[in-house]
């Protein structure tokens, strides 16, 4: 594989025309461009993302896999969809925990879309029982939520995000001082970026670095589904 220099110039132009062209035909006839410009720039990018993970957590992994790793695949399932469109425009890349699998556990996201690319991290859409046991630690644990939250480094770095309730959820008081943080349906906070910088070759150590600024954040998360951190 080959080693991480940064994604290649044309590596935004290209998801822009996808955007464009999004059909089997305009895919096909560059999908050598496909594979130079996204697919093999992304694994070596997961690749070098791995010694980024490790000092963060040894819980977290970095699989530089064509199918069934951490590349997202660029296929949309359009099923039960009424955009018949059959490809992803962005690249999405998820550091999954290593028992992210078998449970709704935190995790790390890089999007990387023209107009928009962000950093996220944290859970989103857990199912009902996650949720639950999300909003019981907080319950039990308001100040480490507080603290953890308003973590200098977190704050400086990320934005909680996501969708809420609009009513507060069953069986919690509504009374209670962080009612708000209990409505969420979504964990998650984001981090927006100019998508040239992409492009610099020491983009892994970057977003390690901000990764590791929600070290609070996630450290929480995980203590409240059980999970190492």
């Amino acid at each position: 594989m080959q080693r991480f220099t940064g994604f290649p110039e044309d590596c935004i132009p290209f998801l822009e025309q996808l955007r464009e062209n999004n059909n089997r035909n305009w895919f096909n006839d560059n999908k050598r461009r496909y594979e130079s410009s996204v697919r093999e720039p992304a694994l070596a990018f997961i690749e070098a993302m791995e010694p980024e993970l490790r000092q963060i957590s040894p819980h977290f992994r970095a699989i530089a896999k064509k199918v069934g790793g951490s590349l997202i695949r660029v296929y949309r399932d359009i099923r039960f969809s009424k955009d018949k469109t059959p490809y992803k425009s962005n690249i999405g890349i998820h550091f999954r925990h290593q028992l992210g699998k078998d449970v709704h556990a935190p995790g790390f996201y890089l999007h990387i879309e023209a107009g928009c690319s962000f950093l996220g991290v944290g859970i989103w859409h857990p199912e009902s029982t996650t949720l639950t046991k999300i909003r019981d630690f907080i319950v039990d644990n308001p100040a480490a939520w507080q603290r953890a939250i308003n973590a200098k480094a977190f704050q400086a770095g990320f934005q909680l995000e996501g969708d809420r309730l609009k009513r507060p959820p069953r069986g919690f008081p509504v009374d209670h001082p962080l009612i708000e943080d209990l409505k969420r349906k979504d964990f998650i906070a984001g981090h927006s970026f100019d998508e040239a910088k992409i492009e610099d070759p020491d983009f892994s150590a970057w977003v390690g670095k901000r990764f590791g600024e929600s070290d609070a954040f996630m450290r929480y998360l995980c203590a409240a589904v059980e999970v190492d951190y």
